[in-house]
């Protein structure tokens, strides 16, 4: 039990950061683009790059609640498809936004 109460701890700020991001705001806290010159963020579209990464943060909440509700349940086969999706989302973030250049602005 004490696990599932760690958990939801977690998943709290998870869910912040999500809602922050979905708004379009907050991307000086996603890494990489928060050390990039002005000029450099000036070529990305700040919005839908935040807007992508509110969607994927959103997916690991989700996920995250799995394990709680694995814990409460005690249903293992929950955590398992909570610890695919979690990882399956984080491979497919890293893949999506950084092939094809998908969040450079169009000029």
């Amino acid at each position: 039990m004490n696990g599932a109460i760690i958990n939801l701890i977690i998943l709290i700020p998870f869910l912040i950061f999500a809602i922050f991001l979905s708004k379009g705001k907050g991307a000086s806290l996603l890494a990489g683009y928060n050390t990039m010159s002005n000029s450099e963020k000036a070529k990305y579209d700040e919005a839908a790059l935040c807007k992508f990464m509110g969607k994927i943060m959103f997916g690991i909440s989700f996920s995250i609640f799995l394990f709680v509700l694995s814990e409460w349940l005690e249903n293992q086969f929950l955590f398992s498809i909570g610890l695919v999706l979690l990882l399956t989302l984080i491979i497919f973030g890293l893949v999506y936004s950084n092939t094809r250049d998908r969040f450079k602005k169009k000029f």
